[in-house]
């Protein structure tokens, strides 16, 4: 999905909540679908004002929830009390697999096909219906074991 279709998607999706698209929402939008890697809610706080300055940190942190219940945005906890946010570019797909590297802090995304044949698979051995689910793998960087520096550190 392209930023302007996942921006046009946004706009409906307030509409249909009865929700103006300001400036200021917008902004967090825009500042949102720019980031490449996860980033948190007072990370996003900085990258939307850098956009426009009247971004409050209230109306970033009542976005991010609208942002997420529209599969726009990505929720990632990883269990360390601070939730993450990555920009859902692929259109609402949820069948990845998130890989946080306990060495640099970051979270990697790698595509997971077989999650929705096994949510549906265990689910349906009890009766259930999947409504969501998560596969998270907590690694060391093999690199910065063997030479003393992360590659990916600093990027």
């Amino acid at each position: 999905m392209s930023t302007s279709a996942a921006r046009e998607k946004f706009r409906r999706f307030l509409a249909q909540k009865g929700l103006r698209a300001t400036r200021q929402r917008l902004a967090i939008f825009d500042a949102a679908f720019a980031q490449k890697d996860h980033v948190t809610a007072e990370q996003l706080l900085d990258y939307a004002r850098s956009i426009d300055d009247s971004v409050s940190r209230a109306t970033v942190y009542r976005t991010l929830p609208i942002m997420t219940e529209s599969a726009l945005l990505r929720e990632v906890d990883i269990g360390t009390g601070e939730k993450f946010y990555h920009p859902n570019k692929e259109g609402g797909s949820t069948q990845v697999a998130q890989v946080v590297c306990l060495d640099c802090d970051r979270i990697f995304e790698i595509s997971a096909p077989f999650m929705e044949w096994y949510g549906n698979t265990v689910s349906s051995k009890l009766g259930l219906t999947p409504v969501s689910q998560r596969l998270q793998v907590s690694a060391r960087c093999e690199a910065l074991r063997l030479t003393g520096t992360c590659p990916r550190r600093a990027s």
